[in-house]
């Protein structure tokens, strides 16, 4: 069977089981009720150095038929009768055979048997059936059982933790209902779906229930604080986010159901199910992410309403979530203002049933007019912050010019040869990461190790090297980060790049992708001996990914070589013009070289395909955290260039023959320098360069 370590890795162990089920998990650690942050699991992505493709569904349907094994098409799965059960297993208590319980992902081709819980890759599955005809039973995989700790550890929370209702003193049962918004939420609700308070925690505790609710494998807790006017909510689950794969509410559904509301939390699902008497089920990870471990659970439902929230955010992951579960079953329902969480629509007396008649399907044929996209026009015009996306923390000057981090959007970064054009992509990626953006980094020049250290250094923004007694205190957090890494290193196929990427954002919904850097994949095209053809086939193949995944890529492309005293312009990109066409933002780290002192860096946004603002602003390298921040000393540290007829640059050195001249602007009071400006006044300084300018 296949293991997988924390460390990614996995390794085969053949084990001889006679028909019985048995496992083992790694402990994970112990739960701490602490930190307000969702965990998540990290993990390598495999390199696929091997000439190894993914399997097609086409493929899995050969396979079945060659192998006499029947199967029905679902709507993500394949289902088969399983080869994981003994002949006592194949049959109900009535005497009856059992149905297909084992159900083959068409995209992955990994399987789940629902009956022995048995699960694995493709190739563990054809290497069991290969197997099982030749008469032995071995190489069976196994689910991983959760660890001792753990089940002692959900055990003694749930021994403690008491029903609501059963609380001694009503004033803190009444406390308990306001802070979570369950005012409105009969005791008979929270009994049905086993909702206990754990007071020592001040927390909600939702059990996690084996199929048919015979054995608790899991816990999450739920605690509320307050935040300003509103209330904050912190998740912790056991076992780890990886492993915690619960659909609140599954014990509750019956064989002949056929319709499900799908929400992103536990809370939402309880209000539901009040008002509607439908059946729903909370995704574990909420908006985050759906692991493909669920599907084969939601097999069953021939329409699929995903009801996830009332922000822009859930709106998109619910149009990615209706990708993996097959878009012509699924509708989602648009947040607005009367159409709020579930949850809050009970508090606020809204008819939950008519809200769901109005969900919109997530798949149509084609668009014919614009009576299907006037909705979409108007979420976007009601919402323009969270249209604009998720925002820097750290860089807030370029909140200010590209507004916020879209999905579906190319960005093209480039800036001098040992400018620090790793280290400061490394940081405005974690700025995205840390507000749960999942990340997927592609390093092919510098080793997976390194890029870590460093990131796990500006994400403590402190030298760890001094500080040793406090890394495992770090690296526990960071490794909370919905953070990835693809394990290649050198010249790569952009084939298999690409389909390493699609892989990740199916199985962990992946938003964000940085690939540094483009000239790593050139060499292993065999379009042709030109070089240029072959970076812009690389440059469209990740237009393409980043559209049709709705997935933000960040390009890292070195410039052309240009003299030192030049700043580097659009056209300084390598390549033909293609690779800044396609992008749709593109960003240049100009490091000017000064004879006495460092150079001085600044960020610039030299395109800017959302709302068209361009512009510079300063960055400060701090070199024990090995972050960039803006200096706190000028309040014009940022300036927009809206008109081409604003263009301000440097004069060029004197003493140079062909030189075009070039007018500087400055605050007044400033004297500037005839031969070269002052670089500490660069905040006050507009710096763009024209086309014309450069090519003269």
């Amino acid at each position: 069977m296949w293991v997988l370590l924390r460390s990614g890795y996995p390794f085969r162990i053949l084990l001889s089981l006679r028909g019985k089920w048995m496992g083992r998990r790694g402990l994970p650690r112990s739960l701490v009720p602490g930190p307000p942050r969702r965990r998540y699991r990290k993990e390598a992505l495999p390199a696929l150095e091997a000439p190894v493709l993914p399997v097609t569904a086409t493929e899995i349907r050969q396979y079945l038929r060659a192998h006499g094994i029947p199967f029905q098409d679902g709507h993500s799965c394949l289902q088969a009768p399983s080869p994981f059960l003994g002949d006592s297993q194949l049959k109900d208590q009535t005497g009856a055979t059992t149905s297909f319980s084992l159900y083959i992902n068409k995209t992955t081709g990994r399987f789940l048997c629902m009956t022995s819980l048995a699960e694995g890759s493709w190739e563990d599955f054809q290497a069991s059936v290969e197997g099982r005809r030749d008469g032995d039973r071995e190489g069976i995989l196994l689910s991983e059982a959760p660890g001792a700790e753990d089940s002692e550890e959900v055990r003694r929370i749930w021994d403690r933790a008491i029903p609501l209702w059963e609380l001694p003193e009503p004033e803190e049962a009444q406390l308990a209902r306001v802070m979570f918004g369950l005012t409105k939420v009969a005791d008979d609700t929270l009994k049905r779906f086993s909702v206990r308070y754990l007071r020592s925690a001040r927390s909600l505790v939702f059990p996690w229930f084996s199929p048919g609710g015979l054995r608790l494998r899991g816990l999450k807790l739920l605690g509320a604080e307050g935040q300003g006017d509103g209330v904050h909510y912190v998740e912790t689950t056991i076992p780890r986010p990886s492993a915690y794969h619960n659909l609140f509410g599954l014990p509750l559904i019956s064989r002949r159901d056929v319709e499900v509301v799908l929400t992103s939390r536990e809370l939402d699902s309880l209000a539901l199910s009040q008002s509607t008497g439908l059946p729903t089920l909370a995704l574990p990870r909420g908006t985050t992410c759906l692991p493909p471990a669920l599907l084969p659970y939601l097999e069953q439902f021939r329409r699929i309403v995903l009801w996830l929230g009332d922000d822009l955010r859930s709106w998109e992951a619910a149009k990615l979530f209706a990708r993996k579960l097959n878009p012509k079953r699924c509708s989602l329902v648009r947040p607005g203002d009367q159409h709020p969480r579930p949850l809050e629509a009970v508090n606020r007396g809204l008819n939950l049933s008519r809200i769901l008649r109005s969900a919109l399907p997530a798949w149509h044929k084609s668009i014919v007019s614009f009576r299907q996209l006037r909705e979409e026009v108007l979420g976007e015009l009601s919402n323009v912050e969270q249209v604009a996306g998720v925002r820097w923390s750290r860089f807030p000057d370029l909140n200010r010019l590209l507004k916020g981090h879209r999905k579906g959007e190319l960005t093209v970064f480039t800036g001098p040869t040992g400018s620090g054009k790793t280290t400061f992509i490394s940081e405005y990626a974690l700025d995205l990461c840390t507000q749960g953006v999942n990340t997927l980094w592609g390093s092919f020049e510098i080793s997976n190790v390194r890029l870590a250290r460093i990131m796990l250094t500006q994400f403590a923004v402190r030298r760890l090297e001094e500080q040793l007694d406090r890394y495992d205190e770090w690296a526990d957090r960071f490794e909370d980060l919905p953070l990835y890494f693809m394990t290649f290193h050198g010249q790569q196929s952009i084939r298999t790049v690409i389909d390493t990427m699609q892989h990740a954002v199916y199985v962990y919904d992946i938003c964000h992708v940085v690939i540094d850097n483009l000239q790593f994949m050139m060499g292993h095209e065999q379009l042709s001996t030109d070089r240029i053809a072959a970076q812009d086939y690389i440059v469209g193949a990740f237009r393409k990914f980043a559209t049709d995944s709705s997935c933000h890529v960040t390009l890292v492309i070195h410039p052309r070589k240009e003299d030192d005293d030049k700043e580097l312009q659009t056209a300084s990109i390598f390549g033909s013009a293609k690779a800044s066409q396609e992008a749709d933002n593109v960003l240049i780290l100009q490091d000017r070289k000064l004879v006495t002192g460092p150079g001085k860096r600044y960020l610039q946004v030299s395109k800017n395909r959302f709302d068209g603002d361009v512009g510079v602003f300063p960055l400060e390298f701090n070199k024990s955290s090995l972050t960039f921040s803006i200096p706190p000393k000028s309040k014009a540290r940022l300036k927009k260039i809206k008109d081409d007829n604003e263009l301000v640059a440097k004069k060029p050195s004197s003493g140079k023959k062909g030189a075009v001249p070039q007018n500087s602007k400055t605050c007044s009071g400033e004297a500037p320098d005839p031969c070269q400006p002052d670089p500490s006044k660069l905040s006050k300084v507009k710096k763009v360069q024209s086309p014309t300018l450069e090519q003269a």
